[in-house]
Formats: C-alpha cells, sequence, structure tokens
C-alpha cells in the first residue's frame, strides 16, 4: 500500500477559492495552481488505480485518465459558472462480465467514495427487476451483510414513487423493485480526506463493493433461468 500518497490541503483550499471566483479571468490567472493541485489529485488516482487492480479487472488505463475535466458542459445547463467546484474520477471495470463502475468525488466537505450503477439502461433495469421479483434474497443478505451496512447504509439511488410496470404495490420486493439507480456511497469528512489513511480507506471502500458489484453481475449477464447471455 502506497500510504505516503496523500490529498495536501492546498487540494481543498484551491477549490473553495475556485467556488467563491468561478471565473475564467480568474481560472487563467490561476492556471498552475490549478495545474499543481490537479497533478496531486492524478497521483492519488494512480495509487488507488495501482491498488484497485490488484483486486479487480479495470480497463481505465490511468490515474490521468480516470480523473475528470474541470470545465463544466454549460450548452444546456441554466448555471453557466464555468468550472467545476470538486474534484472527481472513476474507474471502469473490464469486459463485459464485470458491470459496476468506482467513483470518487472529492470536495471541501462533501468527499465521497461510490459505485454502482447510474443510468441502466431499459432492457438491464427489465432484468435487474425480474431477478429481484423472482428472489430478492441473495440481494438482501448482501445489503444487511455488516461489511455494507459498516460502509454504506442503505442502497441508494433514485426510486419510482408508484410501482413498476407490471408489478403490484404489495410485491415483497417492491421496495428494491422501485429502484431506477442501485448505488452504494460512503462519505468521508474532510479531516478523513487530509489523513495519511485516506487512500487505505478508499481502497477499502471499493473493496466491500465487490459482493453487489459481483451479484450485479451475475444478475446482468444471465436470463431468469442462470444462463449466460455473453
Amino acid at each position: 500500500m502506497k500510504n505516503n500518497i496523500t490529498i495536501p490541503k492546498s487540494s481543498l483550499d484551491f477549490l473553495t477559492e475556485l467556488k467563491t471566483n468561478n471565473n475564467k479571468p480568474w481560472f487563467d490567472a490561476n492556471k498552475q495552481n490549478y495545474l499543481n493541485e490537479l497533478n496531486h489529485i492524478e497521483t492519488f488516482a494512480g495509487a488507488l488505480l495501482e491498488e484497485l487492480s490488484k483486486t479487480d479487472v479495470l480497463e481505465t488505463a490511468s490515474g490521468k485518465k480516470s480523473v475528470y475535466r474541470i470545465y463544466r458542459d454549460i450548452r444546456f445547463s441554466k448555471d453557466k459558472t464555468p468550472f467545476k467546484s470538486f474534484w472527481g474520477g472513476s474507474y471502469t471495470r473490464a469486459t463485459k462480465e464485470r458491470r459496476g463502475g468506482y467513483y470518487f468525488h472529492i470536495e471541501k466537505g462533501n468527499t465521497f467514495v461510490a459505485g454502482g450503477f447510474w443510468g441502466p439502461n431499459t432492457a438491464d433495469l427489465k432484468r435487474i427487476r425480474a431477478e429481484f421479483a423472482h428472489d430478492d434474497e441473495p440481494m438482501q443478505k448482501i445489503l444487511q451483510s455488516k461489511s455494507f451496512v459498516s460502509n454504506f447504509g442503505n442502497l441508494q439511488g433514485e426510486q419510482l414513487k408508484t410501482s413498476p410496470k407490471g408489478y403490484d404495490s404489495d410485491h415483497k420486493a417492491i421496495e428494491l423493485l422501485r429502484y431506477k439507480q442501485f448505488l452504494v456511497i460512503r462519505r468521508f469528512t474532510d479531516a478523513e480526506v487530509l489523513s495519511d489513511l485516506f487512500l487505505e480507506q478508499a481502497l477499502e471502500t471499493f473493496k466491500n463493493m465487490r459482493p453487489f458489484f459481483d451479484y450485479m453481475s451475475e444478475i446482468l449477464t444471465t436470463d431468469i433461468n442462470g444462463a449466460s447471455v455473453l
């Protein structure tokens, strides 16, 4: 474990200043500061990728490739501020057999490590619901496990307010069936982010997502009879 790789306080402070001065002239004048802090984040992301790759197969090429651009896409947004006020990045699991994605979000007062399925397509959502309706016990066992509860609390994500089409409101798995997204999130304080243990804690958080990822991958690569669809 490269436990000497840390997030410096300056990386959080830069975001605070950017949030107050979210305009191109200020950013251009502070471009070198941005590049210095970006280097810290990319180094951290690279160390996290290296460690995570020891236990999972990822297609993300490098820490640098994992980190999102600071520039916002404002074409269709009412918010015209040009820059993001957080550091973010993600790692993609490799091959069709491994589903789900890892994500980190570093922001003063709002840092979290997350994973899951942000926007399942219609076919995937239909398949997930069919499995939960058929037998929700394997997923319930994962969600109620000690490691899941201690890391993530509950499954999160957008839910339907009513029952999905084709399912009764009194179905025993109705709470699971209402999900449109399947997310697991663990939040960190600023003190935790700046500590020497953050890299290790972020890695352990990702590792604790694996039972959830592996079961969801099994669902999405088989039919309702358990036969492979790949």
